[in-house]
């Protein structure tokens, strides 16, 4: 199978493939994150454990995820990335309709595996096509956008979740949104097109300025594998980000059992308090780690991981003033600070390691990048966290959890000395588009 031919046309012009984009991403997050809302319905209804929903939250969904996201990638670099991302959309959003069938641990368990699998398509080829469509000097204001669908789509999976479960079913919010994301996939390989065949000069205009090259050379495998794992930087960026990843989970998780726990909040009121802090925080952070990696990144390529280590280091004790507040006015206030500095790394990291590899390489290398992010980061946190709070509920009780969620907080101080690491050789692993 080749890629087909670019033309330019209002379905494949920069800003309308980067909105499809952001659209499947959106409901990448809605169907993760409802399980977070959802934990506790689940949790009385099936009779699960902390570590038994962190299993679902994290294993369960991470383990073929990040494994498959590599070979996924590498067939959408030899073959047809828009195609790959379609497939992976109906795939993940059916599995998500299916959870609400379980009625076991065994059934949610096998239904979040399939989840996983379709997920591991959908994100690495996202990031290669935006580097197709946008030029460097913008690149990761585009993945900033891009990843707004984290914020936006996590906080639309704990409201809608939390008002579905509330007035009807937890079973019915997993096949409303499952339906739901379905439905979107014609549109979505109707609007987004590959490009990787240059255009006539005719074709180009002025909301279309990215000239594309000829179809390149097909890179194995094993050297893309080879060549990052020569470069510093990936490794220090890539366990960085895992770090960072293992906490931002398993709060995303842990955080609306915390509220009802703790804060006593009803499920609706957690999915207000939850869904404002994602929404207003995640959007604001997401933009300015984008703006910020773009403008100080022309003066200095370090600036790409100093930006996120400088965020990692100011979210800390705010994340802890939220979490031992004892008034639900405070913490939401002490919450959405460091949610936004949370996501600030996401726009200037993902841009740099698109700059690790050349053009034909960069959905492989990203899938490369997600394999570690999201094995030790969603696999590992939620499970973390859920664990920890088990272990500590018989010196703290009710409290276990947020005493968990506190200790945690150490995995940000990992991340920022990493990415401060990996400032230095990033200028040297730099490779600037042809």
């Amino acid at each position: 199978m080749t890629r087909p031919a670019f033309a330019s046309t209002p379905r494949s012009r920069p800003n309308v493939v980067l909105g499809m984009l952001l659209v499947v991403y959106i409901f990448n997050f809605v169907d993760r994150q409802i399980l977070a809302i959802l934990a506790g319905p689940i949790q009385a209804d099936l009779e699960l454990s902390d570590t038994e929903m962190g299993l679902l939250g994290g294993i369960a969904f991470a383990l073929l995820y990040s494994t498959l996201a590599v070979p996924l990638a590498w067939l959408a670099d030899r073959t047809s990335r828009s195609w790959v991302i379609t497939i992976s959309l109906v795939c993940w959003s059916g599995f998500t309709a299916i959870c609400g069938m379980a009625q076991n641990f065994w059934q949610i368990f096998l239904a979040r595996l399939g989840v996983g699998i379709g997920e591991a398509g959908g994100i690495a080829p996202s990031y290669a096509l935006i580097s197709e469509y946008f030029p460097s000097e913008k690149r990761a204001r585009a993945l900033s956008i891009y990843s707004l669908g984290i914020p936006l789509g996590s906080a639309l999976g704990v409201l809608a979740g939390g008002y579905i479960a509330a007035t009807v079913d937890w079973r019915v919010a997993f096949f409303v949104v499952g339906l739901a994301g379905v439905l979107i996939a014609p549109l979505f390989k109707f609007l987004v097109r590959d490009r990787k065949s240059a255009p006539s000069p005719a074709d180009l205009t002025a909301t279309d300025p990215v000239a594309t090259d000829p179809a390149p050379e097909r890179v194995p495998f094993s050297k893309i594998v080879g060549l990052l794992a020569r470069k510093k930087s990936f490794w220090f960026l890539a366990f960085g980000a895992a770090s960072s990843s293992m906490l931002g989970y398993g709060i995303g998780f842990w955080l609306p059992s915390l509220l009802q726990r703790s804060f006593g909040l009803s499920l609706v009121e957690t999915s207000q308090f939850f869904g404002g802090v994602l929404l207003t925080g995640g959007v604001i952070g997401v933009l300015a780690g984008g703006w910020l990696g773009d403008w100080m990144g022309t003066r200095d390529k370090a600036a790409y991981a100093l930006v996120p280590a400088i965020a990692f280091l100011l979210a800390i004790p705010l994340f802890a003033g939220g979490i031992m507040s004892g008034s639900v006015t405070l913490a939401f206030v002490l919450f959405l600070i460091p949610q936004a500095l949370a996501y600030v790394w996401l726009g200037p990291v993902l841009s740099a390691i698109q700059h690790l590899v050349t053009p034909e390489s960069r959905a492989t290398a990203s899938a490369l990048f997600l394999l570690i992010n999201n094995l030790l980061g969603l696999g590992g946190g939620i499970y973390l966290l859920g664990a920890l709070s088990d272990q500590l509920a018989p010196i703290y009780g009710d409290e276990a959890l947020r005493y968990s969620m506190l200790y945690a907080l150490a995995l940000y101080g990992l991340a920022a000395l990493l990415m401060a690491l990996a400032a230095r050789p990033l200028r040297k692993d730099w490779v600037a588009d042809a």
